[in-house]
């Protein structure tokens, strides 16, 4: 049995050595160099390019500028394509601009013979503008007088959505109702995943190919075939190991471009990397929100009717459009229920700042951070316990929205299990009515979040599995490794499934969307969900056809053997007939009926379920300083069945570490007037280090949920959500101060204390 183990990660021997080869570790002949050339802009038009002194460079092989590229739009987004045109991504995008929408756009590209040349030919390039204002908030992109950052968006709003269940007018007029209203901001931040972006493009056989750094091969193979206007099989995509993501590697990056350019050289093989400064701004970041909420509730407690405003910072392109702020808007009527009313608006606004996109958990930690810092206000403002009135409000058994059902659910155990870890009873008592500049506080925060994107978007993967002559068999996923151990738990299903030892699973890690069955990619914590049942009912497969080959091998009636151990066995006495391994050779050698047994399936996925959990912390406060020193926090979770205990406390530990990042010190500055980055390195911008990182417990309810393939559901996003609101309301029961803005940084909570006459 393979499922629920500690199995070593089949990538670790590879990656520990040395010996995992990334797209940069992979030998080339011939390669050139590419590198762009952004805007010093944030907000205009390039008027003209002159090139003529950095074409003399020697070495210089070719410029492209904004003025040579197709004037073909395209989409980036990686989501599966949708025939619906209603629901298709926004084409906003092209292979370099003219219309300079953020600072660092993308207005050409050198190619070089070497990494200097092509550095100092950028610096040769000389660019006039026509500049117009930068438009660097939300606020500003909506004042009236504006000017558009895309001429087919007039008012800077890409989407506004909105919902209502229930009567909200009406339910708000039920008398004894106390109000109460929160406006709650989260920051622009940065995915700061080890390798950054980077891809070679060349000509193969009149194809096009590029190996690069992604998590959605399948998609991006689509992608480069729009924007170049080439049939999609004239592009192959070959994705090696891959040094993380988190989202932004969810989006057609620098891959367009370099097929591009290397199809402007003739179709030599062009590489073309960037620096971690450029990857800060130039490809994606997470949306920074705006979010107010308008509660009616009763003295006990108990929503009655909400009203919720979601304003998500989109940047300068539409990247994944309007679905993370429509989910960000979309969750609050999930984790909390109202009994009568609740109504949303969001908007997705332009700016002129660095592209929102996808990263990790996908506008889930922005709204719960405004949940959950509005659900303590409401407490203390009613004198409530806090968990209590959690437990009165939050989602029950079999909930259902928007076609995602609650199958299983282990919240109120996850609760208990943090509660006392955290010792909560004694800690709200202990650190009652403090004074003095050191104080000390508890906090916690609950969330609920979806598997994978069924309805809103096609969810579909497919597996292929080849028995070998020895008994052993090769895996194929299109689903991609990013770090997240996803190639392991595919071998553990395929191993559970087969009743074979998990080192007789040989995966395949590296995709090639020519020979690579197709899969949507890694996002939206579906793999293990989604193409964990491809996984599953290929393997079913497989071992269908090697009973049917053993019962022709053995000349035995259908029905009556079984395959387990990795041995042929007779369903009746337990009687070993043949190994594995003998009717493996036999499948493939036997004169009379020579068979290759192999299974491929397709898994188009129906359904979705709710993951939960919750994170309770443990705080101090200098209040002279505003340092925040986190004690002892946990996370909590119920993933459905832990198909792997040591990687599923992985996952938690990398998600609970962003999440502090995200709510003490992580934000991307820009200068208001210029729109220049201030902080784009990994220097300034203050990702915490081991130093700032206290011990991350991790705990499971392990619970069993009937629509994943073995009772798994989502854990790769979840852990990234709770802990900045945990610390923040941590903060607050040991401050008294009411802080609705990330990231809690020691200048922020040092001005407030001053204003609050606290020190």
């Amino acid at each position: 049995m393979s499922i629920g183990k500690s199995v070593k990660r089949v990538d670790a021997f590879e990656k520990v050595t040395g010996r995992a080869q990334y797209t940069d570790d992979i030998p080339l002949n011939d390669v050139l160099v590419a590198k762009v050339l952004h805007s010093t802009i944030a907000n205009g038009l390039v008027k003209e390019i002159d090139i003529k002194e950095a074409s003399k460079l020697p070495g210089v092989v070719k410029i492209v500028t904004c003025f040579d590229v197709p004037d073909v739009t395209f989409p980036t987004s990686g989501h599966p394509l949708s025939l619906d045109i209603h629901h298709a991504d926004i084409a906003d995008r092209k292979l370099l601009n003219r219309r300079v929408r953020y600072y660092g756009d993308d207005i050409a590209a050198v190619i070089a013979k070497d990494d200097v040349t092509a550095s100092r030919a950028l610096n040769l390039i000389k660019v006039e503008y026509e500049e117009y204002k930068p438009l660097m908030s939300i606020d500003a992109s909506l004042e009236e007088g504006s000017r558009p950052i895309h001429d087919n968006f007039p008012d800077n709003i890409l989407t506004h959505s909105n919902y209502q269940i229930g009567d909200y007018e009406e339910a708000i007029k039920e008398e004894g109702l106390i109000s109460f209203e929160g406006e709650y901001i989260t920051p622009m931040v940065k995915h700061c995943h080890m390798e950054a972006p980077i891809s070679y493009a060349y000509a193969e056989s009149g194809r096009m190919v590029v190996v690069t750094s992604t998590q959605i091969p399948h998609i991006i193979r689509r992608i480069v075939g729009q924007a170049l206007g080439i049939g999609w099989g004239k592009v192959r995509i070959v994705k090696p190991y891959i040094g993380g993501g988190f989202g932004d590697k969810q989006d057609a990056l620098y891959e367009p471009l370099n097929a591009y350019l290397s199809k402007s050289v003739g179709g030599r093989c062009v590489k073309l990397d960037i620096t971690r400064e450029e990857s800060f701004v130039n490809t994606r970041v997470r949306h920074a929100m705006k979010i107010k909420i308008k509660s009616y509730v009763r003295p006990n407690g108990r929503f009655v009717a909400r009203k919720i405003e979601v304003y998500g910072n989109k940047g300068a392109y539409a990247s994944h459009g309007h679905s993370i702020t429509s989910k960000a808007g979309n969750a609050c009527k999930q984790i909390y229920n109202d009994e009568k009313a609740i109504k949303g608006d969001m908007y997705s606004v332009f700016t002129n700042m660095p592209v929102a996109g996808a990263m990790r958990a996908y506008g889930i930690p922005q709204i719960t951070f405004a949940l959950e810092s509005h659900i303590d206000e409401i407490a203390r403002g009613l004198n409530l316990d806090l968990i209590e009135i959690r437990k009165l409000n939050m989602m029950k058994p079999d909930f259902e929205d928007n076609g995602i059902k609650c199958y299983s659910y282990g919240l109120e155990k996850c609760i208990e299990a943090g509660k006392e870890y955290i010792d909560w009873d004694n800690k709200i008592e202990e650190y009652k009515n403090q004074t003095g500049p050191m104080r000390k506080g508890v906090g916690m925060a609950i969330f609920s979040y979806a598997t994978g994107v069924y309805p809103i978007l096609l969810e579909t993967a497919s597996c292929r599995i080849v028995l070998n002559q020895d008994g052993t068999v090769q895996l194929q996923m299109g689903a991609t490794e990013i770090g997240q151990g996803a190639d392991t738990i595919f071998c553990q299903m395929v191993a559970e499934v087969l009743d074979i030892p998990t080192k007789n699973v040989h995966i395949i890690s590296n995709q090639d969307t020519d020979v690579t069955p197709y899969d949507s990619g890694a996002y939206a914590s579906r793999q293990s969900y989604v193409s964990g049942m491809a996984a599953k009912k290929a393997a079913l497969l497989l071992k269908e056809k090697i009973i049917k080959h053993a019962n022709f091998m053995l000349k035995l009636p259908l029905g009556n053997i079984d395959l387990k151990d990795s041995m042929i066995i007779n369903k009746e006495n337990g009687d070993i007939l043949a190994s594995l391994e003998e009717v493996a050779t036999h499948a493939f050698y036997n004169t009379e009926k020579s068979v290759h047994i192999t299974a491929d399936i397709t898994n188009q996925c129906k359904s979705n379920t709710f993951s939960f959990g919750v994170c309770f912390a443990d705080v101090e406060v200098d209040m002279a300083i505003g340092k925040i020193k986190v004690n002892r926090v946990i996370n909590v979770h119920d993933c459905g069945k832990v198909l792997n205990p040591d990687l599923a406390a992985a996952q938690v530990h990398g998600g609970m570490s962003m999440s502090l990042g995200y709510g003490l010190s992580e934000q991307l500055l820009f200068n208001e007037k210029t729109g220049k980055p201030l902080n784009n390195n990994l220097l300034d911008y203050k990702l915490p280090t081991v130093m700032d990182t206290p011990h991350l417990e991790a705990q499971f309810v392990d619970t069993y949920d009937v629509s994943g393939p073995f009772g798994n559901k989502a854990l790769g996003e979840p852990p990234a959500i709770p802990v900045a609101p945990a610390v923040r309301n941590a903060v607050y029961h040991a401050t008294g101060v009411n802080f609705n803005t990330l990231p809690l940084t020691p200048q922020r909570l040092v001005e407030r204390f001053i204003k609050e006459n606290l020190i």
